[in-house]
């Protein structure tokens, strides 16, 4: 049976959900299940949630929990990555707070803008770290990372280590489902072709037995209503994602609170009317952290009680991945990996979203060849802030942070270069020692 190591297992809840998609193939039932975290209290809670998952499952795996990286990753033929580096507190309300005093607002700040280029440099080191102990401890291993920022982080990892990588997120299938929903089709029947980078993929097909579904979803898109995203106790719209969809002609797989943040196009500090039409959430992942912290108690008790715990299988490619590598059950999941000829109009090397064939030879990603031009050049604004963040990361050179931020489609379109210098340094004091010292170093 495979040895599979979590790391950050103290994120409980997404643990869980991975936990009992694993353990609910019989193959996989019998694994061994090794969760690590940094937070003693966290990792406690979800070790005792994963034996009630497989109790849950009838499933009989060797689980341990351990404070020790190297323990964890020794032999491990899979590690699933799920740690956020510098916390809720204080990094991410670094991102958002700072920013904010410069008139710079966003939404999420964990994949782009100047949120996501922090997030990628305090997290770029630690996963470096771990992969270099992957190479001496387990350099066989299947790297399954579902951190953000997903394509930063990727990529970074594809030019500094030998670890075999891919990036999962459930952007891909999600939107899927919830086209399918929009239509009022059954999601098992939908068929689709997607390709792009994480966050910013379009349906270059979307079918359903045959039937091209674009016609129909052209149609729903003149509705002025546009449907309403649950998540947690409160719901969003989807407005700019069919804005977006009317004005290019292809759906993108990320939410409209994500993808209004990575072009210039929504939230303007000027125009309080644009957040307004399109109902976009300014500090929403701070509202949905606290949302968490609020309610994790009630719910850490629940989860360790005697009572049984709801295991249902998500949508996540995760267990699919290992299933598929160890019986050879072939399928086709979507994960993130570098582009070498897969995609012909976007750069070599950046790290690409396309489907990947998947069975006992690994995961083995699709030549999908030229996107349409125009989608190909929104992506390509984003790619040029992935690159200079990661020469930063792997360079140390400090000059490239601004230029990074700079080259921001949406903190170019709010901020003059001056702002945007102050703005950078501001962030990187405030960081501390979440950033590397050389990048810490003034320019």
């Amino acid at each position: 049976m495979p040895k599979i190591a979590f790391v950050g297992a103290g994120s409980t809840v997404f643990a869980k959900n991975l936990l009992g998609d694993i353990l609910s193939y019989p193959e996989l039932a019998d694994s061994h299940i090794s969760l690590f975290d940094i937070d003693p209290d966290r990792l406690s809670t979800s070790d005792r949630v994963a034996r009630k998952v497989a109790q849950m499952l009838s499933a009989h795996p060797t689980i341990e929990a351990t404070t020790d990286r190297r323990r964890a990753l020794d032999g491990a033929e899979y590690v699933i990555c799920m740690i956020q580096v510098g916390g809720y507190k204080p990094a991410s309300v670094i991102d958002f707070e700072i920013p904010k005093k410069y008139g710079l607002r966003q939404t999420i700040a964990d994949t782009l803008g100047i949120g996501g280029i922090m997030r990628g440099l305090r997290t770029i080191p630690v996963l470096l770290d771990m992969c270099r102990n992957m190479e001496e401890l387990c350099p066989d291993t299947t790297f399954l990372n579902y951190v953000n920022p997903m394509a930063i982080n990727c990529w970074a990892l594809s030019r500094a280590t030998k670890i075999r990588t891919v990036g999962l997120c459930h952007s891909v299938q999600g939107t899927a489902h919830q086209l399918a929903t929009d239509l009022g089709v059954p999601p098992e029947k939908v068929d689709y072709l997607v390709a792009g980078i994480n966050h910013v993929a379009f349906f270059l097909k979307l079918e359903c037995e045959g039937e091209d579904l674009y016609p129909r979803l052209r149609e729903r898109a003149r509705n002025p209503q546009p449907p309403m995203r649950p998540h947690e106790s409160w719901a969003l719209p989807d407005s700019v994602r069919y804005e977006v969809f009317r004005r290019l002609g292809y759906f993108v797989t990320e939410s409209s609170e994500h993808f209004a943040e990575y072009v210039p196009w929504f939230i303007k500090r000027d125009r309080p009317d644009l957040v307004e039409r399109f109902g976009i959430p300014l500090d929403e992942y701070i509202r949905r952290c606290e949302a968490q912290i609020a309610t994790w108690e009630a719910l850490r008790v629940q989860l360790e009680g005697d009572e049984p715990i709801e295991v249902k299988r998500s949508l996540e490619y995760g267990s699919q991945i290992i299933h598929s590598i160890e019986t050879g059950t072939p399928r086709v999941v979507y994960g993130n990996v570098p582009n070498e000829g897969l995609i012909k109009n976007l750069p070599e090397g950046c790290v690409v979203e396309v489907p990947c064939l998947t069975n006992k030879n690994g995961v083995q990603p699709v030549h999908v060849g030229s996107l349409p031009p125009h989608l190909a050049a929104v992506m390509q604004t984003n790619i040029n802030v992935q690159a200079l963040t990661v020469e930063a990361a792997l360079t140390g050179k400090r000059e490239h942070i601004y230029h990074a931020a700079m080259l921001d489609p949406h903190t170019s379109a709010e901020l003059d270069v001056d702002q945007i210098w102050r703005l950078v340094d501001d962030l990187i004091e405030a960081h501390g020692e979440w950033l590397p010292d050389d990048i810490r170093q003034p320019a």
